[in-house]
């Protein structure tokens, strides 16, 4: 394919490409919230670019900040940090080197702003990216998290101590009664279903609720969840790791409280 363009956003256009499939301001509150976090962090250094296809229209992108500003519990504090990568909606944008280079625009930006390398979590589960590509391109692991997080690193300097994952136990502690979920505006899909399981805790099961709106990149430093932006807590215990249907909620607190 030929007409595919690496296109950098902007507070001024990322509504006119949308993010993570969401594209109707009027229709996506998730939407709306991640455009607003865009613009409050764009300043601070967060960039997102696209892959773009003139006949498939957005089929891929990057996300990447300063890792003061990691929503993600992990020390990073000089490396840019990856927050999300992926590639294809449609079949025919996979396997074709495109999330390569999005993230040698990810090496060559962290360069420029003189950081100290990359880092990035990854996880053989849901709603991150393997670590496979990251392994091709020089990455290293020195760090992992329960269940299956692990955090990777490219280094520019070697002298530079490596990223390392916050001690998340003492963050559970503050949640050992009923069910929490915490959640961050960084991830779209954290807004969609959390209704739908919070009335069911309530009304069907329950149970005390909390909902946890994270606020900044300190709170989702703090979380008990290395994804960061996404935890469902119940009883001192994660149940879940990133976001999940209303139906497979019920599943999982079916096992757990016969």
């Amino acid at each position: 394919m030929t007409d595919i363009e690496i296109i950098d956003l902007i507070p001024e256009s990322i509504a006119d490409y949308g993010v993570c499939g969401y594209k109707d301001l009027k229709k996506n509150l998730e939407l709306r919230r991640k455009i607003d976090w865009f613009k409050e962090y764009y300043p601070k250094g967060l960039r997102t670019k696209i892959i773009f296809s003139k006949e498939g229209g957005y089929q891929g992108m990057i996300e990447y900040i300063p890792g003061k500003y990691a929503h993600r519990p992990v020390n990073a504090e000089g490396y840019m940090f990856i927050h999300c990568i992926f590639v294809g909606f449609k079949k025919e944008f996979k396997g074709k080197g495109y999330a390569s280079s999005l993230i040698e625009e990810c090496i060559k930006d962290s360069k420029e702003a003189n950081m100290q390398g990359v880092a990035v979590v990854t996880r053989n589960g849901s709603f991150m990216a393997k670590k496979d590509i990251f392994l091709k391109k020089g990455f290293i692991l020195v760090d992992e998290a329960r269940p299956d997080f692990e955090l990777l690193v490219l280094k520019f300097n070697q002298e530079a101590p490596d990223p390392k994952f916050k001690n998340m136990s003492l963050d559970v502690e503050k949640y050992a009664e009923g069910l929490t979920i915490i959640r961050s505006v960084q991830c779209p899909y954290s807004v969609k279903n959390v209704d739908a399981i919070l009335e069911t805790a309530r009304n069907k099961l329950k149970m005390k609720t909390s909902l946890i709106d994270i606020k900044d990149s300190d709170e989702a430093q703090h979380t008990p969840c290395a994804f960061g932006t996404f935890c469902i807590i119940y009883n001192g215990k994660v149940i879940s790791h990133h976001p999940i249907s209303n139906t497979r909620f019920e599943n999982i607190m079916k096992k757990m409280i016969k």
